[in-house]
Order: C-alpha cells, then structure tokens, then sequence
C-alpha cells in the first residue's frame, strides 16, 4: 500500500506541474496565439481579407479602442477601474468644433484654431480625469463609484455644449487625424502605435511603472514603502482621460459630426474588455500593455470575422462576452 501511495504522489505532482505550465504559458502567450489562428482563418477562408482595405479597415477601427484601453490597462494595474472614458470622449469630440469653428479666429489662422481645439479638448478631458482621482485619493471614493460619477454626467455635459444636438464638420486640416495617411499609414494607426510603444515604456523603464505596479498590488504597503501613491493614482486618472480625448476627437473626426448621444458609447465595455483578454489581471498589480493592444486587435477581428461571414452584430457581441468571462476564468485557474 505504502509502495502505491509512493508511486501516485510522484504522478499527481507531474499532472499539476504539466497543468500549471500549460497554464502558464496560455496565460502568457494565449491571445497572440489566437489572434495568428484568427488571421490564418481569415487569410484562409474570409474573401478580400488579403486586401489592403481589409488590413486599413480594421487597424482604423480598432486604434481609438487601443488608445483607451493603454489607459484603462494602468488604471486596471493600480487595481481601479475608469468608467468614464466614453463620457470623456464625447465631452472632448464635442468641445473641439466649439473651439475651432468660433469666429475668434482670423481666416488665414485656421491651423490655429484646430490646433488650439485640439489642445484644449484633450486638456479638458485629462482634467476630467484628474477629478477622478481627486475623488479616489482625496474623498477616499472607490474607483467604480468616483468614475461612475462621469459616466453618468460626463455626457450630459457634452449634451449641454451642443444643447442636446450634433454638430456637422467639415474642417480638413482637423479631420487629417482620421484619414491622413503619411508615408501611406493611417494616421491614426500611427497614434495607436505610439500610444502603446510610449505606456510599455513608462511601465518597463520608469519609476512611474513600478509605482503603478506596487499600488495594485497593495495600496496600504506602498503607503508604508514610500510610494507616492496619490500622485501615481492622478497620473493614470489623467492619462486615462487625455487617451479618451484624443479617442474622442478621432471619432469625431471619422464620421465628420460630433453627436454627443452615441460618441463613445460603450467604449469604457470595449476597453475593459480588450484589456481582460490582452490577460492584464483586473485585480490590479501587473499591466501588459502589449497584450491589451492584442486584446483589442483580437476582439476587433472576431467582429470582422463574423460580420464578413454573415453572423448578425448580436452574436458578436455574446462572443465578446464569452472572451472577457474566457479570461477572466482562466486568471483565476492561475492565482
């Protein structure tokens, strides 16, 4: 008996290891391996995928996601939550044509107006985000609760500045951020990379980085470690709200009218999403900013995929809610 005993130890403690490195190298190499099987799939089977307009189609749709997601993925790392980022991005789309489509600017200045629009549009949004973290830091308000506030009132905002209309634009020079292609690449595809490229940065080679990293991991012992923990918190509020803005404007500048009811509805579902796939912990204390970039990409392919295949936008939707529960489980197995 005891021999028996011996020999099944032994073989448990290898299936658990087996288990536990299958795990995690899912864990770590999971999305980018089914966003290849996807593309194969696509490259394989989905007509016109191969084409350049597939390729720009889905790069320009899915980079205002990314860029606010890089933000919702260090306000997830801190172990918080920034529901008010579609608010922000209507807030910020519809504050710019205010700006440079008042008549205090001479007509030969027009770069001046679109530039001061677009300053100010993303300056009011990263000052959103600042309260934000004024009420998590100063009123001691839970992440979800504080941003709820803006989600709820951030687009009643916006509504008021266009008193509950649209506003039609047609401003070349400020609508380059949507369809301006240098060197023959969407501009905005280019704000998506420099967007991610700049957060891995900050988090692999700054102080800033491992700040973000330590309060989400535990907010009380980085308190005692010296961390400046309110600083670091208002600095990922503020970036995540900036990041909305210029969201907010591409948007805007894409459909040519800034319609506060809808710009950026559902985008703080989207970012949250494409960061619990990317495989970035929502409990805090860990920040994969290139797995998010993944996350989104993947999660924008599996709408095209099915949209090129005739499944209705419904399902779409239930399988996006399948990956975010998919992923979440699967960080779980792994805690």
């Amino acid at each position: 008996m005891a021999s028996t005993k011996a020999m099944i130890v032994p073989h448990v403690a290898r299936h658990r290891a087996r288990r536990d490195r299958w795990i995690n190298t899912w864990q770590r190499y999971g999305t980018l391996m089914a966003l290849t099987l996807l593309v194969a799939f696509n490259l394989a089977f989905t007509p016109g995928f191969r084409s350049t307009q597939a390729w720009s189609t889905n790069l320009t749709q899915v980079a205002p996601i990314v860029i606010v997601a890089t933000g919702m993925t260090l306000v997830i790392a801190t172990g918080g939550i920034d529901l008010s980022v579609g608010s922000l991005m209507a807030i910020a789309g519809t504050l710019a044509p205010l700006v440079f489509q008042a008549s205090i600017w001479p007509l030969n200045q027009q770069a001046v107006g679109t530039s001061m629009a677009i300053v100010i549009s993303v300056a009011a949004a990263g000052l959103f985000g600042w309260f934000n973290g004024w009420l998590i830091t100063s009123r001691h308000l839970q992440p979800i609760i504080a941003t709820l506030v803006l989600f709820i009132a951030g687009r009643g905002i916006a509504q008021a500045l266009t008193n509950g209309g649209h506003i039609e634009i047609n401003r070349p020079d400020f609508q380059y951020i949507a369809f301006g292609r240098p060197g023959g690449v969407p501009l905005q595809v280019i704000l998506m990379l420099v967007v991610s490229l700049s957060a891995i940065g900050v988090m692999k080679f700054t102080t800033m980085g491992r700040y973000i990293v330590a309060i989400g991991g535990s907010r009380s012992a980085s308190w005692l470690a010296g961390v400046p923990v309110t600083a670091a918190t208002w600095f990922v509020y503020i970036l995540s709200g900036s990041l909305a803005g210029i969201a907010g404007l591409i948007e805007v500048a894409i459909i040519s009218s800034a319609d506060p009811n809808f710009l950026g509805l559902n985008m703080e579902l989207d970012a949250i999403a494409a960061v619990a796939v990317g495989g970035t912990p929502l409990t805090g204390g860990r920040a994969m900013v290139f797995d998010t970039l993944l996350g989104a990409l993947f999660i924008q392919l599996i709408r095209y995929t099915l949209l090129s295949h005739g499944v209705p936008y419904a399902a779409a939707q239930i399988v996006n809610a399948a990956l975010i529960l998919a992923a979440v489980l699967l960080q779980r197995l792994g805690s």
